[in-house]
């Protein structure tokens, strides 16, 4: 695709080591099913029995004309201390690249399959993402910056049924991503049923078979009346406390106001246009090769909740700093513990639901396992 609109970083200036880990932690989950969640869930109201087959096919067939709400999102990975966009001391940051840690309050909109708006609030601003049909706006209020797209000729992610763009912010958007990792190595139970802001909901729980995996167990709260993912928990092994976490705290199924998805940049905003258009012949093929030289250095390895991706770095793109290769060169990943074995050495990063390992070869391997399986995993 090509876009026209002078070069904007946007609202997050995330170090280096940022700009790797957020795809590393959103691989890992991915990977082991990982979703966040709030516990926010009270009471246990009567409702019919429903199996696990049951209430997967509800939420598999869940549809809503559009919905409104507040939603909680806490993330606790056990991570090394790390700077981010907010501001330091005991604030709230609006920044979407700290959602990784902390607690943050989101305000969610949606109408159909192309209207949708999330507002993360903070201390000392906002930023909102919005999408309007083939529109979408990027706006900080702290850096007084908005970033507009306009697709001509192309139709959005958001637009075509089964690929939501951008990361997940609901927990409809978490739960499409953990029911997709539900294969034979996972038991699905139904817990107790839970009332979640303020309604009654179901509980459906997901436990990897394989004990090596470092994600304990995935709960979601399933909405007894509309089937919509109201709340979704993952906990690692070994807590009881949640690791991350979403849920809302106040939900409305009305259809919101056509007005809510439309946006008037306030008076001083910067504002960058990008005009997205269809690929020509030239564009495909490029992208085919980008796609098959990314898959000549990513491979696999295991499956399921313990499966392991190992990427190697370009060496004709290694002068990007944001490229795993070049993370090595990064003052914050030397300063994560050094380790070496038969398979090589380098530097590992490990929280509550993932390990990584950033080799001094250039390659990096995570998944929501402990390290010693990226470890055997990179001798293959």
């Amino acid at each position: 695709m090509s876009s026209t609109g002078a070069e904007n970083k946007g609202p997050a200036r995330r170090k280096p080591l940022l700009a790797w880990i957020a795809p590393l932690t959103a691989a890992a989950l991915a990977v082991g099913g990982g979703v966040f969640a709030n516990n926010t869930a009270s009471a246990e109201p009567p409702l019919p029995k429903k199996t696990a087959q049951q209430l997967l096919t509800g939420v598999a067939g869940a549809n809503v004309p559009g919905l409104s709400g507040t939603v909680t999102e806490t993330a606790n990975l056990g991570l090394p201390s790390l700077p981010t966009g907010g501001q330091g001391g005991p604030t709230s940051s609006s920044d979407f690249s700290d959602l990784l840690s902390g607690t943050h309050t989101l305000k969610v909109w949606t109408s159909g399959t192309d209207k949708s708006r999330v507002a993360m609030l903070g201390t000392y601003g906002e930023s909102d993402l919005i999408r309007n049909g083939k529109q979408a706006w990027l706006w900080s209020s702290k850096e007084k910056k908005a970033v507009h797209s306009r697709f001509v000729g192309v139709t959005p992610d958001w637009q075509r049924p089964g690929e939501p763009a951008g990361p997940a912010s609901t927990p409809q958007e978490m739960a499409r991503q953990v029911l997709k990792a539900i294969d034979p190595s996972t038991t699905t139970t139904v817990a107790r049923n839970v009332t979640v802001a303020g309604r009654s909901a179901y509980q459906l729980v997901l436990t990897p078979k394989d004990s090596r995996s470092l994600v304990d167990t995935v709960t979601i709260a399933v909405d007894a009346r509309t089937s919509v993912p109201l709340q979704v928990q993952v906990t690692a092994d070994g807590q009881t406390k949640p690791a991350i976490s979403v849920g809302f705290t106040t939900v409305d199924f009305s259809v919101p106001d056509a007005k809510t998805f439309v946006f008037d940049p306030p008076q001083g905003t910067k504002v960058t246009e990008h005009t997205v258009t269809a690929p020509d012949k030239r564009d495909r093929t490029d992208a085919r090769k980008q796609a098959d030289k990314l898959a000549s250095r990513t491979k696999t390895v295991g499956t399921g909740w313990t499966t392991v991706v190992i990427t190697k770095a370009d060496k004709k793109t290694g002068a990007d700093r944001s490229m795993p290769g070049r993370a090595g060169n990064d003052p914050m990943v030397q300063a994560l513990p050094r380790v070496s074995g038969s398979w090589g050495s380098g530097r590992l990063l490990s929280g509550a639901l993932f390990s990584a390992v950033i080799t001094d070869d250039g390659r990096v391997a995570v998944g929501a396992v402990r390290p010693q399986l990226l470890y055997s995993a990179l001798q293959k």
